[in-house]
């Protein structure tokens, strides 16, 4: 499967840097920063009327090159200036080539919380995610055990960070509630496959628990795909690749917030 060679890649990167700093030298570092409030992830997404998780990412593997040009922290300071909620970035550098480098940057320039998309498949990552500066970290159900998943939470949480928990269907949904996830993902693209399907997320909708903030992700490409989404009560939403190639920004988020009411 796709993920299973994501999730592989990752293994590998992550053993490499922590051959140039363990686990204790990173964790440490960590839990050296200010754990700040917390929970700027959720305040971001939860708030009246949806929200808008605006992502700065390269490439994919389903798409290929999204941008020749990626001048990536002004295109977070745009998304932040065109009213973006909170901004998602690719640290994955095989096959979505983004960097945590990129992360960092992005993190210091803005003041809008920012997510750390990722394959997430050790808590080196975590703590790496606290370093970097970002708020939130992506966890993907798929990829872990329903004890990694408990545990990552509650690590990312003992950091100060945010935890968005990626599902796929109903199992994955309990597996989430199980963990105590406050922030609740469901990608239009099914990512074992790259299929995309609008509708997905809706009908997993009302599996979700009622004080999780629900956030659709992947596969909206316009203004036309919002009121449903809204309709569905939907809290927030992930927008990359329609952001990303938008010429003009401000005006197609300006574009979404206004189909949203």
């Amino acid at each position: 499967m796709i993920l299973d060679t994501l999730a592989g890649a990752c293994r590998v990167r992550v053993a490499q840097r922590k051959a140039a700093m363990g686990m204790d030298a990173i964790a440490e570092k960590a839990f050296a920063l200010p754990k700040g409030e917390g929970g700027k992830l959720e305040k971001a997404l939860g708030k009246e009327g949806l929200s808008f998780l605006c992502e700065v990412k390269k490439a994919s593997p389903s798409k290929g090159i999204i941008a020749q040009n990626f001048p990536y922290v002004s295109i977070a300071e745009e998304y932040e200036a065109a009213g973006a909620d909170a901004i998602s970035v690719l640290t994955e550098e095989d096959f979505f080539l983004g960097s945590p480098r990129y992360l960092e940057e992005i993190s210091s320039a803005v003041s809008v919380p920012t997510l750390r998309k990722d394959f997430v498949v050790d808590p080196y990552m975590i703590y790496e995610a606290k370093v970097l500066g970002a708020s939130a970290v992506l966890l993907i159900c798929a990829i872990l055990t329903d004890q990694q998943l408990q545990s990552y939470v509650s690590l990312a949480e003992q950091l100060g960070l945010s935890a968005l928990v990626e599902v796929h269907d109903e199992c994955e949904m309990d597996m989430a509630a199980n963990a105590g996830a406050k922030l609740n993902g469901v990608k239009n693209r099914d990512i074992r496959t790259f299929h995309v399907d609008p509708s997905y997320s809706l009908r997993l909708r009302d599996k979700a628990p009622k004080d999780a903030i629900f956030v659709a992700e992947s596969g909206i490409t316009g203004p036309q795909d919002i009121p449903n989404l809204v309709d569905h009560g939907v809290d927030a939403v992930l927008i990359g690749e329609a952001m990303m190639r938008a010429d003009q920004k401000e005006l197609f988020l300006q574009s979404l917030r206004e189909a949203a009411r």
